[in-house]
């Protein structure tokens, strides 16, 4: 038995480490382009480059606030032109501070622009990320392996599942035009049916979460679309959509929020789901004699539980991230019915509440389907759940 575990364990790292580099190869194809060519008159190129030398460092006014500047040295890394040192400003023309300054031998991303009569320019854009992600990827695959075991891998390969669904499936078919929402649920129920039988195996409970789920996820839309049109939300509250439309790709931005909601409650609510369904299959599981009712009473207690922390925990991951543009409407002056009325405001109104009566919704719904499911079950005798 320890044999056949310790096989089980190497081939777990295995697999984990196949994911890891998998996704390494995916973070080093999507990287910037380098670009051999020669640059024609007007295009721009981004390169990878080295700080070798901080040349010059002060303040410089910018009209009501002061910033740090640098005049830098780089030696290219990558592309067409690798090996050759440039000289940079940086905090001249983007707002920087302190914590953005580079030292001698960051690596940086750098834009190389051919003007149009024929001058080079280079401009750092951005310090390169990719070692600190890739480190941070591996520390979560090795410590979901440690305290999970096989089902902390098989829960890795469900998030890597995910991911692909989204990369390969949701993004493209939004891009080509096709209608968010549709596309937005149908991935979430691949991505979730996928995770879900993977990490719990093909049991009632699985089963059970799953309709619990597609079920919160109907509603959910039903009353994002509701309330996204009835408040009159566009889906350009996020600078973002902005951007898309002036790249020339033509998208429904109404149908692009709606979508971000439903994806966005989607985490949630997947673990609603599959908690309520152990919960009541566990109570049935410990005394058969609980009815239905009995059964879909204990789990709405637990779930009156669950769903209170969740909701609140849904409320500080948007506050969170959004904590930036808190402030920024904090230090105006405008009252607070009108800063709740600003579309990016409002949008994040709506994503949160509608969120979060999705995740109401999954309680009782859930509960009633695993009652039913394990209280019939029960009465046909013991059995795998």
């Amino acid at each position: 038995m320890m044999q056949s575990r310790r096989i089980w364990w190497i081939a777990g790292a295995a697999l984990g480490l196949a994911i890891f580099v998998a996704l390494a190869a995916v973070v080093s194809r999507q990287a910037p382009s380098d670009g051999e060519a020669t640059l024609a008159p007007g295009e721009t190129q981004v390169l990878r480059a080295r700080v070798v030398e901080i040349l010059e460092e002060g303040t410089i006014d910018q009209g009501d606030f002061s910033q740090p500047f640098q005049r830098l040295k780089l030696r290219i890394t990558s592309g067409s032109l690798e090996g050759q040192e440039v000289s940079v400003e940086y905090g001249l023309m983007t707002v920087t501070n302190q914590d953005r300054l580079f030292r001698v031998g960051d690596r940086v991303l750098v834009d190389h622009t051919r003007t149009l009569d024929g001058q080079d320019y280079f401009a750092v854009t951005d310090a390169v990320r990719t070692g600190p992600l890739l480190w941070l990827s591996l520390l979560f695959v090795g410590a979901t392996l440690l305290l999970s075991g096989w089902q902390g891998l098989r829960s890795v390969i469900g998030m890597g599942v995910s991911l692909l669904v989204i990369v390969a499936f949701i993004v493209p078919q939004i891009l080509q035009g096709r209608n968010p929402i549709v596309i937005a649920v149908l991935g979430s129920v691949v991505m979730m049916g996928i995770s879900l039988y993977l990490v719990y195996g093909w049991k009632s409970k699985t089963h059970v979460a799953v309709i619990g789920l597609f079920t919160s996820l109907i509603l959910t839309g039903l009353l994002a679309a509701w309330f996204v049109a009835w408040a009159r939300l566009s889906g350009f509250g996020a600078e973002e959509a902005a951007f898309l439309q002036a790249a020339g790709v033509q998208l429904d931005t109404r149908g692009l929020l709606l979508a971000g909601i439903i994806i966005g409650t989607l985490g949630a609510l997947d673990d609603i789901a599959i908690g309520q369904a152990s919960a009541i299959f566990e109570l049935s599981a410990a005394n058969p004699r609980l009815g239905w009712q009995a059964l879909f009473r204990h789990g709405m207690t637990i779930g009156r539980d669950h769903i209170a922390a969740m909701v609140n925990t849904l409320l500080l991951a948007y506050l969170g991230a959004a904590l930036p543009l808190v402030l920024l409407f904090s230090v105006y002056t405008e009252s607070l019915g009108i800063t709740i009325n600003r579309a990016i405001i409002a949008e994040e109104i709506v994503r949160t509440l509608v969120g979060s009566l999705g995740l109401l919704a999954g309680v009782p719904v859930t509960s009633l389907v695993a009652s039913l499911t394990a209280h019939r079950r029960s009465n046909q005798g013991p059995q795998a759940t």
